[in-house]
């Protein structure tokens, strides 16, 4: 006969697997998943060397054939066009890399080439900031920005900004970093946490104690002062319909003594 200790063993060893069944990634997914960085197909220091992305655009100039100056901006394939060969790659491309790149092409028409890159046309780079500041979302990233200068010029909101928690999010599916920086502290003088600011980094400004009281009251208010809103328009609407009722009455009551 078996014993109640061993069922319950089986019992816990079945909900064990089951749930370890129902934790498992679906390989459809899996093969989606980002593996490195923010996750982007393009990635780069543009600070270290600027690189191209999608829209961005560039002018090239050759040294030795004036004629095979032309512009190229980088289609949402990654791919620009250029007249002798055709569509070529080069989003993710370092200037260097697309100099040579180019060249390399080009070759095979031109005894001599050497195409340089003269200006980059940077549209695709931002960075984003969220929370208590007036203007959320994904902002063009310049490049030498400092945490501080990022905060300032999204305009935390007065009294309902926390500027001594400020978190800078670097993304990374194995070792993201989270810096709590304090603004307030970069203010004073102390600028030791006042870091740069990378492409796709992702800063938050979170709300105070009493800004968090404020918001949880009104997500909790929200539900009934929707209704009331609701009732108190379809009452004066109602009341609408009933003035109006009453003069047409009115108008009738006059409109037939005016008979007699």
């Amino acid at each position: 006969m078996r014993s109640p200790n061993t069922g319950l063993l089986l019992l816990l060893l079945a909900a064990l697997f089951a749930s370890g069944c129902a934790a498992t990634p679906d390989k459809r997914i899996l093969q989606y998943l980002n593996t490195h960085g923010f996750g982007s197909r393009y990635t780069g220091n543009a600070e270290e060397e600027n690189y191209v992305s999608l829209g961005d655009s560039f002018v090239w100039t050759d040294e030795y054939d004036p004629t095979l100056s032309g512009t190229g901006r980088v289609d949402i394939d990654g791919t620009i066009v250029l007249p002798q060969v055709g569509a070529v790659a080069v989003a993710g491309m370092t200037r260097s890399e697309i100099e040579a790149f180019l060249t390399q092409k080009l070759a095979r028409f031109y005894p001599r080439v050497d195409i340089k890159i003269a200006s980059f046309t940077v549209k695709g780079k931002v960075f984003f900031i969220f929370g208590e500041v007036g203007s959320e979302g994904a902002r063009p990233f310049p490049g030498n920005l400092t945490v501080f200068e990022a905060v300032m010029a999204a305009k935390p909101v007065q009294y309902r900004s926390n500027l001594g928690r400020v978190r800078l999010v670097r993304g990374d599916p194995r070792d993201p970093i989270i810096m709590t920086v304090n603004i307030r502290d970069i203010m004073n003088g102390d600028t030791t946490f006042n870091v740069l600011v990378q492409e796709r980094d992702i800063i938050i400004v979170p709300p105070t104690i009493l800004s968090q009281i404020g918001n949880f009251l009104a997500a909790l208010v929200q539900p009934f002062t929707s209704v009331l809103t609701q009732i108190t328009s379809s009452l004066y609407s109602f009341n609408r319909l009933n003035s109006f009722g009453a003069v047409g009455a009115n108008n009738n009551k006059n409109n037939n003594f005016n008979l007699f």
